[in-house]
């Protein structure tokens, strides 16, 4: 086996960029691929690398969450995202209550209900005029006399796909009413091919698909000839629906799944909400938001059978290499630490990665700066790396707040407590400040820094 690793500066054309480095047009990136001959060996590559990243990421003191993800344009099989828990994040992540499970919302899988039993009568199809929304619908179905919530409606949203050949193919989807289709769900679970908007034109097209009246084939007017239908898993077989009739300001009531209409396939594509169901447990989901850090793939055969990539096996055989991919972001490891890793004062550094070991400020007249430029070049002396304010006309105040905004964990003051013999040692991370004899000053810092392993 080989594995390969390069750490560079990466562009990509981000039209916008955003969240200062977390989403910039230039980044550090850490990327490896590993090359094997067969699954076995592609599986001991993925789970070596996948140990390395939650050594890197647990020394960075980060909280973070390993989740089913999609591979999406790169292709194969097992995918794993590293996410860094934090509100700002553009990923939304679902992890369970009761299990381990966690997933991005494209790759997760959900607990569809059991079939169901509506018991429901006849499907009837009614006049609805002026319902553009769910909501709407409601309404005026509520007073025909059908008490009915949007849960109980059933949305059909038609978009195109584009497959890889360049085809166009209309596609229906059937979701819940009160959820909307979630466009990165569906399009991880239609990959290959590309989802985009269905238009005015397209309607125009495919006069069979009536705006606003859009129901599943046999519903009402029956009236979805050459267009593929398929649910969300949440539309069981049994279960009873008000839905479009395919016709102009009609709906159709009591369309029971499987009996008045049959979809040509189940599509994971509703959004996901927190207490909907594990499949592994059965308990509740929570829904977070994450930066991504890291992404782990199987990549399989699809770049070595485009490359012709073969070696000679055991038997002097050739034999296609399986190859994995993993990528670490750098740059935008430091700000999912900062997004983690901050207070009203300003940053707060875990140990592992802060700019300095030690911040050694030097305020006052007299033998303030000197004092503070000895101290520094003895712990420089012990091995420690250290960031010296020795500004001359800047006050207390401010260094003090310079100190509290950069974040390095230890800071040493050579202030007013020198009169004295002493100096302070002020802890970033807890607020907490002690005092310590001049002549005992370096090996108490020293003896913080390293007790915490940050030298290791």
């Amino acid at each position: 086996p080989v594995t390969l690793y390069q750490v560079q500066n990466k562009y990509r054309d981000e039209a916008r960029p955003r969240a200062g480095i977390l989403r910039g047009r230039e980044f550090v990136m850490k990327d490896s691929y590993s090359f094997d001959l067969d699954q076995d060996g592609l599986q001991a590559s993925y789970d070596a690398h996948r140990a390395a990243y939650v050594k890197v990421f647990e020394r960075l003191g980060m909280d973070y969450r390993i989740v089913s993800a999609v591979s999406g344009a790169m292709g194969g099989s097992a995918s794993e995202e590293f996410l860094a828990v934090a509100p700002t994040g553009e990923d939304t992540f679902v992890s369970c209550t009761g299990c381990d499970y966690a997933a991005n919302t494209e790759a997760v899988e959900v607990a569809a209900p059991p079939a169901s039993d509506a018991q429901a009568g006849p499907m009837t199809v009614v006049d609805t005029p002026d319902t553009p929304t769910i909501d709407t619908l409601v309404e005026v179905l509520r007073g025909l006399g059908h008490e009915l919530t949007a849960a109980q409606t059933l949305k059909n949203v038609v978009v195109n796909l584009k497959h890889p050949d360049g085809r166009i193919e209309p596609l229906v989807v059937g979701v819940p009413g009160d959820r909307e289709v979630d466009l990165k769900r569906l399009e991880a679970n239609v990959s290959p091919a590309e989802v985009l908007p269905f238009e005015g034109g397209d309607f125009a097209k495919h006069p069979q698909l009536v705006r606003g009246y859009i129901g599943p084939a046999d519903a009402g007017s029956g009236g979805l000839e050459g267009v593929r239908y398929v649910v969300d898993p949440l539309v069981v077989p049994g279960s009873a629906w008000a839905t479009g009739a395919n016709e102009q300001g009609k709906h159709a009531v009591d369309v029971v799944s499987g009996r008045d209409f049959t979809p040509s396939g189940v599509l994971p594509a509703a959004e996901v909400r927190d207490g909907d169901l594990c499949p592994r447990c059965g308990s509740a989901f929570r829904i977070d938001r994450g930066i991504e850090i890291g992404h782990i793939f199987q990549l399989g055969k699809k770049y070595a059978d485009a490359f012709s990539l073969d070696v000679l096996g055991p038997d002097s055989k050739p034999v296609r290499v399986t190859m994995g991919s993993y990528g670490i972001g750098v740059s935008r490891a430091v700000a999912a630490v900062a997004e983690q890793s901050y207070d009203e004062k300003g940053l707060v550094w875990p140990r592992s990665m802060a700019p300095a070991d030690v911040h050694v400020v030097g305020v006052g007249k007299g033998d303030h700066a000197p004092t503070a430029a000895r101290l520094a070049s003895e712990l420089e002396a012990r091995g420690l790396e250290v960031l010296l304010d020795d500004r001359p006309k800047v006050s207390p105040g401010v260094a003090f707040k310079d100190a509290e905004l950069l974040g390095i964990p230890t800071t040493l003051v050579v202030g007013r407590s020198l009169e004295n013999g002493e100096v302070e040692i002020r802890d970033r991370r807890s607020g907490e400040t002690r005092t310590v004899a001049l002549d005992d000053a370096v090996d108490a810092v020293v003896q913080e820094v390293r007790g915490t392993g940050a030298t290791a």
